[in-house]
This record gives C-alpha cells, sequence and structure tokens, in this order.
C-alpha cells in the first residue's frame, strides 16, 4: 500500500515536473519577460500619444486654421533664441561667435515668421521699421522680408463670398458680371481679383467707365489666427522685457495691436480711403495731383472691399516710371509725394502708415495714385504741433526746442534723436564730445550690444509719455527717404519737409504775440540753413532715374553718425521699401 501510494503521487509530480521544465525552457527562446512586456507598453503608449497628437494637429489644421501650432512653433523658436543668447552672449566670447550667435537668430525670427505667413509678416514689417537698431545680421535678413504669399483656391473665395453676401462672385445671380478666378495680387492677409460691375452698379466717375473693380478678399484663416497670433506677440514681448533681456519694447504692444487689428477690417479700411480723398478733394495744391480709389460701400464687408480699378505704372518699376514721365515729370511726381504725406502729417493729421512703393501706382500728368489704406494712424493737434517744432527747431539749430520736445516725449539724446526724425546727422556742436570719442574706438561685438542696450535705455527715458504714433511716422519718412533716393534724390526732402512743418506753425490758430515774435525770430535762421541745404542738393543730385545723389550722402552720414553715437552699424540695406 506504502508504495502504491508513492507510484500514484510521484505520476502527477513527474507531469508536473515535465511541464514546468518545458515551460521553462520555452521561456528564454519566445516567452515575453519583464522588459519585453515593458517594452511594448511604452510602444503601446507611444503609439496612442502618436495618434492623439496627430489628430490634433489635423483638427487644429482643418478646422482652427493651425493656431496652436503657429503658437506652439513661436514659442519654441523664442525659448531657443532666448536660451541661445542666454548661454552664447557672455563676456570674452570672439567676434566671430557673436556674428554666428546673431546670424542664427535672424534665421530663427525670419523662418518663424515666413512659416507663420498671416499677421506674422505684419509683425516682420514692425521689427524691420526698427531694424536699424538690431545686428547687422538681422537687418541683412529682414531687409527681404516681402508681404508675398500664395493665394487661396478660388473655392475658399466662393464661400466667402456666400457668407458675406449670399451670393457667388459671378454668374447670372453673381455680385459681378465677371470676376477673374485667378488672384492678380496676394498678399498675407488678403488677395486682390479683377472684377466687372453689372451695368447698373456702373457710374460715370468711374474711372474709364467700363466698370472694372479691384475686388480684396480676406483670406478666411487670418480672422481665426487673429487674436491668438496677438496674444502670443504680446507675450513673447513681456518675456523678452522683463525676464530675459530687460530692453523696453513691450510698451508698443497694445498700440501695435490695436491698429492690426484695424487693418483687418475692410469697412474701416474703406472709411479710412474716403476720410483721406476727402482731404485731398480740399486742396487745391494736390486735388488734381493724387487720386485714392473710389469705394463702392455695397460691395464692401469687413471682409471683402470693393475699389475702383486703376491701370497705372508701379512706383517700385524705377524704369518705367522714368519712361512714363521723363526726368522733369519724374521730379514733380517725387515733390508731390512729398507734399502729400507732409500735408498729412502737419496739417490734417491723418497719416498713411505703408507708403512702399508697391502700394503706389503712376499714371501720365504725372498723377499719384495711393493704393492700400488699411493702415492710418489719427496724430493729435498737440503731437503735430510738437512735431513741427521739433523739425523747425533742428533745422534752425535751435537746441533748446529740440531738448524741450524730447524731454515732453520722455526721450533722452537729443542730437540722436533729432538725427533718427530727419534722417540725416543733427549737431548743435562742432567736435566729437568724450562719448563720441568713446564710441568711436573699436571694441568687440559684445561690447557694442551691451553698449546699445545701455543706449536704448537711455533714449528711452520714460516710454509712457512716448507718442506711439512716432513709430508709424518715423516708418512712413523713412519709406519716404527711400522713395526719393530711387529716383536719385530729385527733390531737397530735408528743405521741402522743414517748410511744411514752418507752413503749419505759422498757420496754427491761437498763437499769442510772443509766440509769433519768437517764431518771427527763428525764421530767419530756419531759411538759411534750408537754402543751404538746397545748395548741398543742387551740387549732389544724381543722375535722374538712377538710385543716388544727397540721399545717399545722408544715408552714408547716417551709418557713421549711428556708429559713433550707438555704437550701431547700419546695414545699407535696411528699410529699402
Amino acid at each position: 500500500m506504502h508504495r502504491l501510494r508513492l507510484r500514484t503521487i510521484s505520476s502527477p509530480a513527474r507531469r508536473v515536473l515535465s511541464t514546468a521544465t518545458s515551460t521553462s525552457a520555452a521561456s528564454g527562446s519566445s516567452a515575453p519577460g519583464p522588459g519585453s512586456s515593458r517594452l511594448k507598453k511604452y510602444a503601446r503608449r507611444a503609439g496612442y500619444t502618436g495618434l492623439v497628437l496627430g489628430a490634433g494637429y489635423f483638427a487644429d489644421r482643418e478646422f482652427n486654421a493651425s493656431t496652436v501650432t503657429r503658437n506652439l512653433r513661436t514659442f519654441y523658436t523664442c525659448a531657443i533664441i532666448a536660451a541661445d543668447y542666454k548661454l552664447n552672449f557672455q563676456p570674452g566670447m570672439s567676434n566671430e561667435h557673436i556674428v554666428a550667435l546673431h546670424t542664427r537668430v535672424a534665421e530663427r525670427l525670419f523662418n518663424l515668421l515666413t512659416s507663420n505667413g498671416g499677421l506674422y509678416i505684419k509683425f516682420g514689417q514692425v521689427i524691420a521699421s526698427n531694424a536699424a537698431l538690431l545686428p547687422k545680421p538681422i537687418q541683412a535678413k529682414f531687409s527681404r522680408l516681402y508681404d508675398d504669399a500664395p493665394q487661396i483656391p478660388y473655392s475658399d473665395v466662393h464661400n466667402l463670398f456666400l457668407s458675406e453676401f449670399g451670393r457667388p462672385p459671378s454668374g447670372p445671380d453673381g455680385m459681378f458680371e465677371e470676376f477673374d478666378e485667378q488672384a492678380v495680387a496676394s498678399a498675407s492677409i488678403a488677395q486682390v481679383h479683377r472684377a466687372r460691375l453689372w451695368p447698373e452698379d456702373r457710374h460715370e466717375s468711374d474711372s474709364g467707365g467700363d466698370g472694372w473693380v479691384a475686388v480684396k478678399v480676406q483670406k478666411p484663416a487670418v480672422a481665426k489666427q487673429m487674436e491668438p497670433d496677438l496674444l502670443a506677440f504680446g507675450a513673447v514681448m513681456w518675456m523678452y522685457e522683463h525676464w530675459l533681456f530687460d530692453m523696453p519694447v513691450y510698451f508698443l504692444v497694445d498700440f501695435i495691436n490695436d491698429h492690426l487689428r484695424q487693418e483687418l477690417d475692410f469697412i474701416n479700411e474703406a472709411n479710412n480711403a474716403k476720410r483721406a480723398a476727402a482731404f485731398v478733394a480740399t486742396d487745391p495744391s494736390l486735388r488734381k495731383r493724387v487720386h485714392i480709389p473710389h469705394v463702392y460701400d455695397a460691395l464692401t464687408t469687413r471682409r471683402i472691399m470693393t475699389a475702383e480699378w486703376i491701370d497705372g505704372t508701379r512706383l517700385s518699376d524705377r524704369d518705367g516710371v522714368v519712361a512714363l514721365l521723363g526726368a522733369d515729370g519724374t521730379r514733380t511726381l517725387v515733390q508731390t509725394m512729398t507734399d502729400l504725406f507732409s500735408a498729412q502729417i502737419f496739417r490734417w493729421g491723418w497719416l498713411h502708415c505703408d507708403p512702399h512703393p508697391g502700394n503706389v501706382l503712376v499714371r501720365p500728368g504725372p498723377e499719384l495714385v495711393l493704393l492700400d489704406h488699411g493702415l492710418y494712424v489719427h496724430l493729435s493737434e498737440t503731437l503735430r504741433r510738437q512735431y513741427a517744432e521739433l523739425w523747425k527747431g533742428m533745422l534752425a539749430l535751435d537746441l533748446g526746442t529740440v531738448r524741450r520736445i524730447a524731454g515732453e516725449w520722455g526721450i533722452g539724446m537729443p542730437e540722436v534723436f533729432a538725427s533718427a526724425v530727419a534722417l540725416r546727422p543733427v549737431r548743435f556742436q562742432k567736435g566729437r564730445t568724450e562719448e563720441e570719442e568713446e564710441f568711436a574706438k573699436e571694441i568687440s561685438q559684445y561690447e557694442a550690444g551691451v553698449r546699445m542696450k545701455k543706449m536704448l535705455k537711455g533714449f528711452l527715458t520714460d516710454t509712457d509719455k512716448m507718442p506711439k504714433e512716432l513709430v508709424f511716422i518715423g516708418r512712413n519718412m523713412r519709406i519716404m527717404q527711400s522713395n526719393n533716393q530711387l529716383f536719385g534724390s530729385p527733390v531737397n526732402r530735408i528743405k521741402s519737409t522743414g517748410m511744411h512743418a514752418s507752413e503749419a506753425l505759422e498757420n496754427a490758430e491761437g498763437q499769442s504775440t510772443w509766440q509769433k515774435v519768437k517764431r518771427g525770430m527763428h525764421h530767419g535762421v530756419f531759411l538759411g540753413v534750408v537754402h543751404g541745404s538746397d545748395l548741398v542738393w543742387w551740387l549732389r543730385r544724381g543722375e535722374m532715374g538712377t538710385p543716388g545723389g544727397m540721399e545717399d550722402d545722408l544715408e552714408k552720414n547716417m551709418q557713421q553718425f549711428a556708429k559713433d553715437n550707438l555704437g550701431v552699424e547700419i546695414n545699407a540695406a535696411t528699410f529699402e521699401g
């Protein structure tokens, strides 16, 4: 019995042992161990994460105009730039090292702006407006930032018309008798199509009477992207000022954002154009020389604007303009441009902020046609008076007036400030100061960057006082200088602007007797200086139709002045329209 029990017990035991042995042997080749199980778990999690991110990316692109992706790209790029500067902009670094750093930053910024497109191109234009204060690699990169973008498909245009008007662009029940599906121009926020009005919508005043119009269509993604883009822009500027670089940059954010919002409202643009046209119509000296295209209110909404079609030569086509007008006509055209924008600044207080050559057409006469009225700034009567006094004070070498205006605007360093306004060196004393002598010495790229930061903070002593409109006035003035330069400086811009400033002050209402006497005393000095600049202009006028002339001399002098006073090297290509 005992031996039988043992066999009974041992037989199952042997089977269990055999099974365990075979299982143990197999586990070495095919059964998952702890490491393999963990790997599969991580792989599944990675797969799920990738699936969720892919779905999120698709949804963001299709339904949210890629706003999340764009903002992530923005914060990532800006974080990389900040970290790069923190780690590599250090004392003792070689000039080659610092230049390479600036070059990397320029490339990253440029790629960010062009990849995101839309309002980011406008941000880039704001940066370009102040590029002279930035390192040369960034200046060079941003001089090539053009507002040119692929056009959206016609199906999107068709859907936008249905959304805005409840009717398609063309066809039996269309908004227009004819509508070209291919856009004639496409920029970051909108594109322009050529269309023809129905006969009943045409007016005798239409150009040519044939009913052709320009239809500006806002790209659908822009409206979705606007607020997130503006929020990201503000957040980055705040972090750069308060956390990273201690540079006064955030004070302009709200002002710039408000005007960018206005630029995306085409009803606002139509009103700007009508207001500008009204000013021109009441000015006997300009109304036959300047044309603002007529806007059709019934065919305009916040995202679609219809205006008179104008055939003309782009101002950017220098050879075409000279061939059309000849030397005398070209000189008259540039003088018209100077007169128009001086009137906007000193008399009307209604300033077009983007008069680059692509926004100006030329017709025989010569007649200047001003396009793209999305961005204007209103200049108060006080600001116009101060700006006129500043110009007259600069040309009359009246340091007291320049210091007073600069102080009222919270700006230090009056000579540098006056030079920045006139876009030519302004000196109130002969010879270099000790500080200028120090600046003229050769220093490292790192020391130049530290000095620039110090000088900028010394220049903007109280950003709360500074009129934010000066940013756009300065941009307008620089583009005007570039336009004059394009044709060989046929106009003495300094004299012309100064005379307009003086005229505005002389015609100002509510002047006391003492104010009139004081201005009369300064007027003699002022006239002497402007007529002296006329002599220089005549001696340095370039050949008509070719770049050069007095503006080239002023630009070279400003480059030297900036280096002596700010330690900044200005790239010759900066701000080229």
